[in-house]
């Protein structure tokens, strides 16, 4: 039985002052759902779903609450840390998985001095007789956990118990193995996971800096496997990192947490970037204050494609510190249908064909849920390219061929200074039997041509209008840049309600999307458009990109 810690932990972990005052309030906000009751506790309150039930097992939310760490928040802490012991701490029942009791070690460690000041000897023993018994528990179980992310949270969470708590020493040397091996086969020579999901890489980036902290600061040196992850993966974050310094929001991911991209890179200490090319499947252009980042490799498929998107050759557009174009993000926490809506090709900037998505949604698990990805795009093509001004990339798919015939082809240019992009989609039926089956399309009730839309979703936070004559729209960012949307003048131009989902919120945020709408009635169509700044204003500190303020650091 541990008794004691090795040394006095240091917390790893960020939180949200404005979060822990509403915990403390009484405002409980997880898994999209808010309940406030401030008479009734943590453990009594009426859980809406598993998912809010994984939340307050995970204890993340002591990181909001020692954010605060006021005697009000410490009490709140350390109420339902010993009230989770009393109801939930004999070894079965909720939070008894293998990647919950991982994450909740490392925040119960990371926030020990703050639950124990002013703690009697009976409730320290209860805490460390827990804490014993959750490592254990974990040294048994951790092979249960899922790949992954799962696996992942597991095993650092039992290395950082390991490391950290007198007579557990023995039980972290399988595990730190045991991670290395799951650092071989889980992150990919370009620093990638198999889920395609940008802020699950950041996630287990920022476990693998921590375990490597951990044994750091035990005197051990972690396994070569395990660094050579961590040198991987942080160029990786960073091709996936717009200039506000937040994650591109593709198959399943949010931009992740306030902070902590940085923190993370700061930590691992790798400051290369990657070399010209994909990075887990995505490319980046960047010039003067403006990213973009575009989808560029099939969806994940079978098990890690659960939260996958249909989103192949979608693009994301950051202007300094202020968000453009984007993608709807992951609906998960808003109920089944949004998290099917999000993942959807219309809920993406790029092109859609007859209604159709570049993929289809498979079969739900026996929760109803986590439908895989089928019939996905295979052959996805990608050049990068200087342009005689700019930055050139060039991609197709074949997720139309099938039902279509047609083959969906994209042109990006940006321009060294950042202040355009000209964009080209072209519909093209290239093979024999191709055409044939575009034709079969056309002569069965398509007379009239092949309907697409091409969609260019925003930020809740750009302003936009329809302009000259509804020839453009205009779009003025807080920042008082405006940027300006052209086409060639194929197409009918409309702007349209969209929705920005985002997670922590309790619903959708309503926005714009720029549609593109237009028939394809031959073997090739090609719609022209672009993006162009057309003011600039003085610039605050505040408003430089994450790129000028690397370059300033």
């Amino acid at each position: 039985m541990a008794t004691a810690f090795v040394s006095s932990p240091e917390p790893k972990t960020i939180g949200s002052f404005a979060r822990g005052r509403q915990l403390s309030a009484g405002n409980y906000l997880f898994a999209g759902h808010l309940i406030s009751a401030p008479d009734v506790g943590l453990w009594d309150l009426a859980v809406p779903d598993q998912a809010f039930a994984n939340e307050l097992h995970g204890f993340a939310w002591l990181d909001d609450l020692a954010a605060v760490g006021d005697l009000a928040t410490r009490e709140a802490a350390q109420r339902w840390l010993w009230g989770w012991i009393d109801r939930f701490g004999r070894g079965a029942g909720a939070g008894w998985t293998p990647d919950l009791t991982g994450r909740r070690l490392i925040r119960w460690i990371n926030h020990a001095l703050f639950v124990l000041r002013g703690q009697e000897k009976e409730q320290s023993d209860l805490f460390y007789q827990s804490l014993a018994q959750q490592t254990r528990f974990l040294s048994k179980r951790w092979p249960s956990a899922a790949p992954g992310l799962p696996r992942f949270e597991a095993l650092t969470g039992l290395i950082y118990a390991g490391l950290s708590l007198e007579g557990m020493e023995a039980l972290a040397e399988p595990a730190i193995k045991a991670l290395a091996r799951e650092c071989q086969s889980q992150i990919d020579a370009q620093g990638g996971l198999p889920t395609r999901n940008p802020e699950e890489l950041l996630d287990v980036f920022t476990l693998l800096t921590w375990a490597a902290a951990t044994l750091s600061e035990a005197g051990r040196e972690a396994p070569a496997a395990h660094l050579d992850a961590i040198e991987r993966i942080a160029p990786t974050l960073r091709t996936l990192r717009h200039s506000d310094g937040a994650l591109a929001r593709f198959h399943g991911g949010g931009r992740g947490q306030e902070g902590w991209l940085d923190h993370a890179l700061a930590a691992s200490g790798i400051k290369t970037r990657q070399a010209d090319g994909l990075s887990m499947g995505y490319a980046r252009l960047s010039a003067g204050r403006t990213s973009v980042i575009v989808d560029a490799s099939p969806p994940a498929t079978g098990k890690a494609s659960r939260n996958a998107h249909a989103s192949t050759l979608a693009f994301e557009l950051t202007s300094g510190r202020r968000p453009l174009i984007v993608s709807c993000g992951p609906g998960g926490s808003f109920g089944a249908e949004w998290r099917r809506a999000g993942r959807a090709t219309p809920s993406h900037s790029t092109l859609v064909l007859d209604g159709y998505s570049s993929a289809r949604l498979g079969d739900a698990d026996r929760s109803g849920a986590n439908e895989i990805l089928v019939d996905t795009p295979k052959d996805v093509p990608v050049e990068m390219s200087q342009a005689y001004d700019g930055i050139r990339f060039e991609g197709g798919h074949d997720g139309f061929v099938s039902t279509h015939g047609l083959t969906h082809a994209r042109m990006l240019e940006l321009t060294f200074d950042g202040r355009g992009m000209a964009g080209e989609d072209m519909l093209l039926a290239l093979e024999d039997n191709a055409k044939r089956r575009f034709d079969r399309v056309l002569d069965a009730g398509k007379l009239q041509g092949v309907p697409f839309a091409i969609r260019f979703h925003l930020h809740p936070e750009v302003d936009a209008t329809l302009d000259l004559g509804g020839a453009a729209i205009s779009m003025a960012l807080k920042s008082g840049e405006i940027w300006v949307f052209r086409h060639d003048g194929n197409c009918e131009l409309r702007l349209d309600p969209s929705v920005y989902l985002e997670k922590g919120r309790l619903k959708p945020r309503a926005t714009q999307q720029i549609v593109l709408i237009g028939r394809a009635m031959q073997y090739a169509t090609r719609i022209r458009w672009s993006l162009s700044k057309a003011q600039e204003t003085a610039i605050g500190i505040r408003d430089l990109s994450r790129d000028e303020l690397d370059m300033a650091d």
